[in-house]
């Protein structure tokens, strides 16, 4: 892998072009809608088997449109489709079965329109993240879709950067996200970074730095709420102990994790441990009282950040007084 330079989101910089970031959206021809299957009214015509049947013509009908391209991207490349149906269905058994995540407050996130959550970053691996992503779309009333902020090394990677893209994920830069933002869309960010997800297992539950604030003045410009989001459970399914900062400048990543289990156990080190999650999304912190030129103030910048950031920590810390286990 080319040595990569990851750039924190809140970094002022101009908007750049990754190859092939943008892809062209594909209109939806005006066809006929899939014909229903019918539903027999003769006793034992309908039930088990008829449920199959319509799941297994929605899947043929799923497929043909894949192979003629008779679906919709945006321009960031989100694909809702492939995403409904395939990709949380993917990630789904690892939030219910796995994790077993427990989801609070998500009457703080709105029914309609934009809003910024500012979540803490943790498990060196960024599950914490699909998982919110789950978290929201699953159980949200109004089943809303979370697009995510992501560092350049994720779309610098081989079929994550297809994947990541197709999830509505997009890059971590605040012309971006205050676009999102203006169009009603709901947007996730992790200030912390590598900084969150690769700290030590000593430093667990300890918040690293937010920047200089940069999605603050995002949801300034935008007029859009913070929501905070703090994030149990994820610190403990990869314990990094050690980091082999030479390998991973080598390899031109941010770190080289140790852990109890990798790389001394090979493939099977990567399974995370199964710990029990608990998601929290708080009160909303509004921005559209502020007046446009706010959202240039370097003192409002700070007090801000630091309320959401305190936010954040003070809930992560009432989350672990009332954990019992680490797993259950």
């Amino acid at each position: 892998m080319a040595d990569a330079k990851v750039i924190p989101f809140d970094e002022d910089r101009p908007r750049r072009r990754l190859p092939g970031r943008r892809v062209r959206s594909v209109p939806s021809p005006a066809t006929e809608p899939e014909p229903a299957v019918p539903v027999s009214s003769e006793p034992g015509g309908g039930g088990a088997g008829t449920d199959w049947d319509r799941r297994i013509a929605g899947g043929l009908a799923f497929l043909r449109r894949r192979i003629t391209g008779e679906y919709d991207v945006d321009e960031f490349g989100y694909d809702k489709e492939l995403t409904d149906q395939v990709l949380m269905s993917l990630l789904r058994p690892l939030y219910d079965k796995y994790f077993r995540v427990e989801v609070k407050g998500l009457e703080n996130i709105p029914a309609k329109g934009g809003a910024l959550i500012v979540a803490n970053h943790s498990g060196t691996l960024p599950l914490d993240g699909l998982m919110m992503q789950v978290a929201v779309h699953d159980h949200h009333p109004a089943q809303r879709h979370l697009r995510l902020l992501a560092a350049d090394l994720v779309f610098m990677l081989p079929v994550v950067n297809e994947l990541a893209r197709k999830a509505g994920h997009t890059l971590a830069c605040a012309e971006d996200a205050q676009r999102l933002l203006e169009s009603g869309e709901l947007v996730g960010v992790m200030p912390e970074g590598f900084k969150g997800i690769g700290k030590p297992f000593g430093e667990r539950y300890k918040l690293q730095r937010f920047g200089r604030g940069g999605f603050v003045s995002t949801a300034l410009r935008a007029g859009t709420p913070i929501v905070p989001c703090s994030i149990v459970g994820a610190e403990e399914i990869y314990p990094m102990v050690g980091n082999a900062k030479t390998l991973a400048r080598l390899l031109g990543i941010p770190y080289f994790p140790i852990t109890p289990t990798f790389p001394w156990l090979g493939p099977l080190g990567v399974v995370p441990l199964p710990t029990k999650w608990t998601i929290q999304f708080g009160e909303p912190i509004p921005t559209d009282g502020y007046p446009p030129e706010a959202a240039e103030d370097p003192m409002l910048m700070f007090n801000l950040t630091d309320q959401v950031r305190e936010q954040i920590q003070h809930t992560l810390y009432k989350l672990l007084v009332q954990r019992r286990s680490v797993f259950f």
